[in-house]
């Protein structure tokens, strides 16, 4: 399965997705990530995090969605936070796409320990994703849409 996932600036949930999902099922997805309007850099936050939790980091980027031209994904993912209001930028290829919106944990403002919990919060939201996520790579590629559905994401 190859999984494209998508935010606007793609400088923190978008690729703590592509990051989580290397991580615990690249021997199932292979996974990316871009952004419509992408930032300069990964933000800082992210990186260490994703550190902190002994996920290798090294080559991830901001970028493009141009840069994927020639991915050809199976499913698009889109991550901004709906319930925030963002909007999430569209993918026009045949990939199946879904939404799974996350709330920015490089957006919190607070204490140090606040953020944290936010990113902790969102990285642990990502890992239950990924993981059933995962389980659908044993399915048929028809039978994708409808798993993914009752697994809450929306289509």
């Amino acid at each position: 399965m190859k999984v494209l996932y998508i935010c606007t600036h793609n400088r923190c949930r978008s690729i703590l997705c592509e990051a989580l999902t290397r991580h615990y099922a690249g021997d199932r997805i292979e996974a990316r990530s871009a952004g419509s309007q992408p930032a300069k850099a990964v933000h800082p936050l992210t990186l260490s995090h994703l550190a902190a939790a002994g996920v290798v980091s090294d080559d991830l980027r901001s970028q493009s969605l141009d840069e994927h031209e020639d991915f050809a994904p199976d499913l698009v993912i889109t991550v901004c936070d709906s319930a925030a209001g963002e909007s999430c930028p569209v993918w026009f290829g045949k990939a199946i796409k879904v939404h799974w919106g996350l709330s920015d944990p490089s957006s919190v403002q607070g204490s140090e320990a606040e953020i944290a919990d936010a990113f902790a919060q969102c990285m642990q939201t990502i890992n239950d994703r990924v993981h059933k996520l995962a389980a659908l790579t044993e399915l048929e590629s028809e039978q994708w849409l409808p798993a993914l559905r009752a697994l809450g994401a929306k289509a």
